[in-house]
């Protein structure tokens, strides 16, 4: 199956969290929701708890999205899992999980059609370099063994745990990086040497905090990596300012908006035919 068809004609949009502004961020309720709106991919976050089990959180700490406190990996999977990961967003959500990386992947093997940006959120920074390596590992691992290796993009902010993936293993996986570069701390690679997408984030040349300029994506596109849009993008003047300068994919936490935007630009080709 093809599953990367985006293209300025048509442009994938993927859910940042999930569906993040009407639903919790990062369970099972937030993807399940954009799924059912037509969404072509789910962006998420993975971390490591006490125990090694793999988690969909944003946070190191638990604090902004349950009603617990403390750090994730100071938590066993069986702790994390008696946490409202709902309520703080409101009432009707009570009771959603901190869901886990297995858990996602049994969803997803049953959307065929439907792409995965993962991010990892443990760096090899310091005493942690081990545990990052271990877990990108197993996330890698555990991907192959799903069959998702040609549906998933590998996202992480780390020039080093990038380069650890391309020095292992080529060009196996489809890495996510950022531009500019400096957001990715210290690179002795240049990340769009090895890169399939790159999300461009806002490099000061234009008076628009969101994406960056035209000229650098057009350079980007040159280079064979394809320009991605972040969560910036959220209304009309976001969207246009997004097309002009050719994204291809918009990760953003509103895709009902989005969707209907793009559909009314002409820019969901695929779903016609």
């Amino acid at each position: 199956m093809k599953y990367w068809k985006e293209s300025r004609d048509h442009i994938y949009v993927a859910a940042h969290r999930g569906w993040s502004t009407e639903y919790p961020e990062n369970t099972m309720e937030a993807f399940r929701a954009a799924v059912e709106l037509g969404v072509d991919q789910i962006e998420t976050d993975i971390r490591v708890t006490m125990d090694g089990e793999l988690v969909l959180i944003h946070d190191a700490t638990v604090d902004r999205t349950t009603n617990g406190t403390g750090r994730v990996i100071d938590m066993t999977l069986a702790e994390l899992k008696t946490l409202d990961a709902g309520i703080r967003k409101g009432e009707q959500f009570k009771g959603c999980r901190i869901p886990t990386l297995i858990e996602l992947m049994e969803y997803v093997k049953d959307h065929p059609t439907l792409t995965l940006d993962l991010e990892l959120k443990e760096y090899p920074d310091g005493d942690h370099e081990s545990i990052a390596f271990d877990v990108c590992d197993r996330i890698l691992a555990i991907v192959d063994q799903y069959g998702f290796t040609d549906r998933v993009v590998i996202n992480s902010f780390s020039g080093k745990l990038n380069e650890y993936i391309y020095k292992k293993h080529g060009k196996k996986y489809r890495q996510h990086v950022f531009f500019p570069s400096d957001l990715l701390g210290t690179c002795t690679i240049d990340p769009y040497s090895y890169a399939y997408c790159c999300c461009m984030f806002d490099d000061g040349s234009e008076p628009w905090a969101g994406m960056a300029s035209k000229t650098a994506c057009d350079t980007m596109v040159a280079r064979g990596v394809e320009p991605w849009a972040g969560a910036a993008v959220k209304d009309e003047v976001t969207v246009d300012m997004m097309i002009e300068r050719g994204a291809v994919l918009v990760t953003c936490n509103n895709p009902d908006v989005i969707l209907r935007l793009l559909r009314e630009k002409g820019k969901r080709v695929h779903e016609n035919g």
